[in-house]
């Protein structure tokens, strides 16, 4: 067996749903939203299943998707993509894996920022590459140069970016954007961007790639997911855009892991990318009015929250709130006596953790919000 993989725990966003199950707990621990998505998109969905082909597709992804994923992010963010840049997935997931399997060699060293999603370290690792981590901290979470220059050397290789981040509920600043791209440009690296939750930004915010600045568009591979813009986590569509030249390399990973996806699925996601801006501008609201439901309750209760600008996720610092533990002990306290499940943060770093603060998920009925507030009107 793996040594790598015999070494790690089940991922703490299953343990905690899984305990939420097992108890009854609220859970505001995993990030899915309630509700069903969008009724047009599933409808579409239902009809390619029964009136389309669900053999294989091609291998790339279906070309309405691919050329739905260009033409969207054209009006929404200025890219000059073309569908032949894009490479459908099975989720952004197995895009990063994809992108990280094709990309890193043994002994070269990739850059990540903590806290981070729990699959970027095992899949460096597995590809034979080498983490170089950059410690991130509340409550501004903002990555600076002299952070990037302790990790940089001549085997820097790679830099994964994720933003918004989770779980921090940031967007990098433009002026960190170009820290970064600088910083590829002078190391040769490029840069795989986890940019999910590109759609899902408040208070007026507009989400920028870093693939867009100046140097980076033939070195920067953009990953999306139709599933946090839809709202529809369990469908596992994504997709990996980047120039031709990276483009061909990372389809050649994608065809020996999942090879296709749901065709199906993709046809709805399609569709779905094609709605009109309006839709979008209201999914955000609907979220924005959830997290601000979600950070005028717990502000009420006694509690400090921490600013959140994207995601489905609002954190609470622990400290400055005057709870007298750790994250982890936080949530322990919480689920079994409150009856709620949270995520401590901590379980985003793989060295030298932030241990104060804990996320929840506001992607939720407003009853759901309710009820977990009242549960947690009874403090540690």
């Amino acid at each position: 067996m793996n040594p790598l993989y015999t070494s790690l725990g089940t991922t703490v966003f299953e343990t905690m749903s899984a305990r939420a199950r097992a108890t009854g707990a609220i859970n505001l621990g995993q990030g899915f939203p309630d509700g069903r998505g969008p009724e047009d998109v599933l409808a579409e969905a239902a009809r390619a299943l029964v009136e389309e082909s669900n053999q294989y597709p091609p291998m790339l992804g279906v070309p309405a998707l691919r050329e739905a994923v260009a033409a969207h992010y054209a009006a929404h963010q200025g890219l000059d993509l073309t569908p032949a840049e894009v490479v459908v997935t099975s989720g952004a997931t197995e895009a990063l894996a994809a992108a990280i399997l094709a990309l890193v060699s043994p002994g070269d060293e990739v850059v990540m920022f903590q806290p981070l999603y729990d699959a970027y370290w095992p899949l460096v690792v597995r590809a034979g590459g080498v983490p170089k981590l950059v410690r991130l901290e509340p409550p501004e979470w903002r990555i600076t140069a002299a952070a990037l220059s302790a990790v940089a050397s001549v085997r820097t290789k790679l830099v994964i970016l994720n933003t918004p981040l989770n779980p921090t509920a940031t967007i990098a600043s433009d002026e960190e954007l170009t820290l970064l791209a600088d910083f590829c440009i002078a190391h040769d690296a490029i840069a795989v961007c986890d940019e999910v939750w590109e759609q899902v930004v408040f208070d007026g915010a507009v989400h920028r790639s870093l693939m867009t600045f100046p140097g980076m568009r033939e070195r920067t591979v953009k990953i999306g997911s139709a599933g946090k813009i839809f709202s529809l986590t369990g469908w596992k569509v994504g997709w990996m855009c980047a120039a031709p030249r990276i483009a061909a390399v990372l389809a050649k990973a994608h065809q020996f892991l999942t090879f296709t996806t749901p065709p199906n699925l993709q046809t709805a996601a399609a569709y779905g990318l094609g709605k009109d801006m309006a839709y979008f501008v209201e999914m955000r609201a609907a979220f924005q009015r959830s997290r601000d439901r979600l950070a005028a309750g717990l502000t009420k209760l006694g509690y400090t929250v921490l600013p959140s600008s994207a995601t489905y996720f609002l954190s609470i610092d622990l400290d400055r709130s005057g709870v007298g533990m750790g994250d982890q002990a936080f949530c322990e306290w919480l689920i079994e006596q409150a009856g709620v499940a949270a995520i401590p943060v901590s379980a985003f770093y793989v060295e030298a953790p932030v241990t104060n603060v804990v996320r929840l998920c506001f992607a939720k009925t407003d009853a759901t919000l309710d009820d977990a507030l009242e549960r947690m009107s009874v403090r540690p």
